[in-house]
């Protein structure tokens, strides 16, 4: 078997993965641009489960970037206090509200993504994903940093962006925008840190399965 993207065809053996997942929208319970970048914002370090369910209240009362510009620290934090790492969150979304003010400027490209604080580039391409932006990377979040190894895509590395920058070395452009999603539901559903091989579509060229059997 090829190992980490040299000679395989990744594009070709990832397909059944990509047709379970694709345009399958992300577990963070966002209704427009603006509830998914501040909810992309929050949920770093935290669950997403953990954001959908203070997303509510805190958009019941900041319905929009504006509003949210309108607001200080002390006003807004009671409404993220249940997130981890809540103080230096609202000091990054606070500046955010007050730099780009209306929700329609909110930029969807990478380097304007990325120029927010708080937002790498793992949100970055969560947020040009979920808004159909051409991709200009690939998700390496959690899931993927465990899975994609597992798979034999590319080598072990807790380096989010070394993992983003090998697998778009090992991966067509054409499947950028929706094969982190895909690794990652995987990630969520079958290949667990206790991974359920007997009900993995790619079982048959995962190396990590591969190894278990011989």
């Amino acid at each position: 078997m090829d190992l980490f993207g040299e000679t395989s065809d990744w594009g070709t053996k990832l397909k059944p993965l990509l047709k379970k997942y694709k345009g399958k929208k992300h577990p963070l319970e966002y209704q427009n641009t603006y509830q998914l970048l501040v909810m992309v914002v929050l949920s770093a370090q935290d669950s997403d489960a953990n954001i959908n369910k203070i997303a509510p209240a805190l958009f019941d009362k900041f319905p929009t970037l504006k509003s949210l510009s309108k607001t200080d620290a002390e006003t807004f934090i009671p409404f993220i206090s249940n997130v981890r790492n809540y103080p230096t969150k609202a000091q990054w979304l606070l500046e955010m509200a007050k730099t780009i003010k209306n929700d329609e400027d909110i930029p969807l490209t990478m380097q304007g993504l990325t120029a927010l604080k708080g937002v790498g580039r793992k949100s970055a391409n969560v947020i040009m994903r979920e808004t159909h932006q051409p991709a200009e990377g690939i998700i390496a979040d959690l899931h993927v940093i465990r899975v994609a190894p597992r798979i034999g895509i590319i080598k072990e590395s807790k380096d989010g962006n070394k993992v983003e920058k090998e697998l778009m070395q090992a991966l067509p452009k054409s499947i950028w925008s929706e094969i982190g999603m895909a690794i990652s539901f995987h990630g969520r559903e079958i290949c667990r840190p206790k991974p359920k091989c007997e009900e993995c579509l790619l079982a048959d060229i995962c190396h990590y399965y591969l190894t278990q059997i011989i």
